[in-house]
C-alpha cells in the first residue's frame, strides 16, 4: 500500500498548493541524509521540506564537532609532547624565536 500524501498548503488554510506562485515552492538538490543517496532535484513546499532539511543539519554539524574534537586531541598530544621534553631537561633554557625577530627565553620550574 502506497501512501500519497494530499497537496494541500498548511499556511493557506490547507487550500491546493499554488506551486510556482508560491514563495514556500523551492527546489532541494544533493544526497538524502537518511539514505546517503544522491537524489534528483526536486520541487516541493520548504515547510514540508523542513524534517529533512533538519536531519541535514544535525549531520553536518556532528562532523563539524568530530572535526573539532579531532583537532584538539591533536593539539593536546602535542602539548603533552612538548611537556614531556620540558620535563626531561628542567635545568636547560629553551629559547624561542618569534616571527618578528625578538626571543624570548623560558625555563621550566620544577616544584
Amino acid at each position: 500500500m502506497k501512501l500519497e500524501v494530499k497537496d494541500n498548503c498548511p499556511l493557506n488554510n490547507f487550500e491546493p498548493c499554488k506551486k510556482f506562485d508560491c514563495g514556500w515552492f523551492i527546489e532541494l538538490r544533493g544526497t538524502n541524509p537518511q539514505t546517503g543517496v544522491e537524489e534528483p532535484s526536486s520541487w516541493g513546499c520548504a515547510v514540508a521540506m523542513m524534517p529533512l532539511i533538519g536531519i541535514e543539519q544535525a549531520q553536518q554539524s556532528r562532523q563539524a564537532a568530530a572535526a573539532i574534537e579531532s583537532f584538539r586531541n591533536e593539539v593536546v598530544k602535542d602539548n603533552n609532547e612538548i611537556l614531556q621534553l620540558f620535563s626531561e631537561n628542567p635545568q636547560n633554557d629553551v629559547k624561542l624565536v618569534n616571527e618578528g625577530g625578538i626571543s624570548n627565553t623560558l625555563k621550566l620550574d620544577k616544584k
